[in-house]
């Protein structure tokens, strides 16, 4: 089924706002224990969404792999 005109403008535009905000959209395919300890992690440092406890971890990681160069 297609999307309507305005749904399509709507998801347009937000994705305009994402990637002036210096982010992008991305859908993930997980197994549900990683999806599982990703909300474990958001609720345990209070986070709003999965995404954030995701970045999070990608960070530390990061951070971890710079101090061991």
């Amino acid at each position: 089924m297609p999307m309507s005109s305005r749904s399509t403008e709507h998801t347009r535009a937000y994705r305009q706002r994402l990637r002036a905000a210096g982010s992008e959209e991305v859908l993930l395919q997980l197994p549900r224990a990683t999806v599982a300890m990703l909300d474990a992690i958001k609720e345990r440092q209070g986070l709003r969404n999965r995404s954030q406890a995701l970045l999070q971890l990608i960070e530390q990681k990061g951070a971890g792999a710079q101090q061991m160069t």
